[in-house]
């Protein structure tokens, strides 16, 4: 039983403000969720999505103010494809443009494409393409429904060797190998589409790359309920690789592990889904605590930057500045 493609990818930002403005007001996708990183509650972790937030529309973020720029290399994710529709790559470049954005026009896999880096460095594709099967527009957001970014096209990375790789991913996660395209492989889950594809290039003079602002932290991939999600973890346990025990996300559950080149993945279920503890018409609004953190909240939310308005709200998503509190570590 492999993956079923790409559930959310999340990536290290710098300053929360121009994290939020840059992908609600400039890429157009509705913050779904407004959380903390619960292994480092001093912090938010922001997830970007699709109108409902669906899994794999989601693309999600560590916001450190101070944290240094990453380094890219091989062992880290080094680029996120975002899904558009088909026919508005010129729209998109526009928009980027309008934005002082340099975005460079490229083909991948057949595919129109759009190459830029976010306020932070982190690298970006927009890459047309069709068939999502689910994706709500966000009624609110700044883009027109029928240009909105859909959700996460695909991933890259560099290796040493992108066979090891590439044979961990099929015979233990149920991609196939989909052909090349330049120094680029790939592979495809689902008969592959927007969601369903990961590409790799071999870099061995490459030095390993170091986690940091602009980088990516991980990938996760979907898995349909728990059922599913022990039986490929005991295929990624029996092929060496590791996997943490699963953990309670509260909006799905995960497993941690490092692919064979070290890129850490994860497995993250479908359900239940941010709706699951807000409102669907108010996701992403108000601070939303893991039970465990919840004794902590006036703490917590002293700690944390005040957010701008997203489009379409009246009022901001914000907390009062204060010092940072001391905060015990989780459990």
């Amino acid at each position: 039983m492999g993956v079923h493609g790409i559930h959310h990818v999340t990536a290290i930002a710098g300053e929360a403000r121009e994290n939020l403005a840059f992908y609600t007001r400039v890429l157009g996708m509705r913050l779904v969720k407004r959380s903390v990183n619960q292994d480092d509650p001093g912090t938010y972790h922001l997830f970007y999505a699709d109108g409902a937030g669906h899994p794999g529309t989601d693309l999600t973020f560590f916001p450190w103010r101070n944290v240094k720029p990453g380094r890219k290399g091989w062992g880290l994710t080094t680029e996120v494809e975002l899904s558009i529709p088909v026919g508005t790559l010129d729209f998109w470049f526009d928009r980027l443009s309008s934005h002082s954005l340099d975005a460079r026009r490229s083909e991948r896999f057949g595919a129109g494409a759009l190459e830029f880096r976010d306020p932070h460095g982190l690298e970006l594709a927009l890459v047309e393409g069709d068939g999502w099967p689910e994706f709500e527009p966000w009624s609110e957001g700044p883009v027109e429904a029928d240009a909105q970014v859909r959700g996460i096209h695909g991933v890259r990375f560099w290796q040493h060797d992108p066979g090891e790789s590439g044979a961990f991913l099929e015979d233990v996660l149920g991609f196939a190998a989909a052909g090349s395209d330049g120094e680029w492989q790939r592979w495809d889950v689902d008969g592959g589409g927007p969601g369903r594809t990961v590409a790799m290039r071999a870099a061995p003079d490459a030095p390993r790359g170091v986690w940091g602002r602009g980088g990516v932290h991980h990938v996760a991939f979907r898995v349909s309920d728990d059922a599913h999600q022990q039986a490929v973890r005991r295929a990624v346990e029996v092929a060496g690789r590791s996997p943490t025990e699963v953990i309670d996300r509260f909006w799905f559950r995960s497993v941690y592990f490092p692919e064979p080149g070290g890129v850490l993945f994860e497995l993250a279920t479908d359900g239940p889904g941010f709706s699951v503890d807000e409102d669907p018409a108010h996701l992403g609004e108000s601070l939303i605590l893991p039970p465990w953190l919840e004794p902590y909240r006036a703490r917590i939310q002293a700690a944390l930057p005040a957010l701008e308005p997203v489009p379409g709200r009246q009022s901001p998503v914000s907390n009062a500045e204060a010092a940072e509190p001391q905060i015990p570590a989780e459990g």
